[in-house]
């Protein structure tokens, strides 16, 4: 009997050996599209990270673009402001020279 049973584990053994093998088999090309995909998913992510950085310097470089702008836009505003004042400036000195005048052409006048 125990010869019986010896045999019995050893068929046992071959059959489960002889499954395995079976089932790696069968397993085998599922793992190759599995580091495959897993490969290009890889791949996918790498692009992702790259078009963000992109998107990130372009954005950087347009918000510089900007505030050049900006700053171009205020250099303007502030030359324009201080041509305006000194217009005025230049048109308020001139009157006071001018009623500074009239008035000693006034004095003039009555000293006389």
């Amino acid at each position: 009997m125990q010869l019986q049973s010896r045999l019995l584990v050893a068929l046992f053994a071959a059959l489960a050996l002889s499954a395995c093998q079976k089932a790696e088999e069968a397993a085998a090309p599922a793992m190759e599209q599995a580091q495959e995909a897993a490969g290009a998913a890889a791949d996918s992510a790498a692009a992702a990270a790259g078009s963000a950085a992109d998107a990130a310097s372009a954005a950087a470089e347009a918000a510089g673009e900007a505030a050049a702008t900006a700053t171009e836009e205020t250099k303007d505003t502030v030359e324009s402001a201080a041509e305006a004042t000194k217009d005025a400036a230049a048109k308020a000195a001139q009157e006071t020279a001018d009623a500074a005048q009239d008035v000693a052409d006034k004095a003039k006048d009555a000293a006389q």
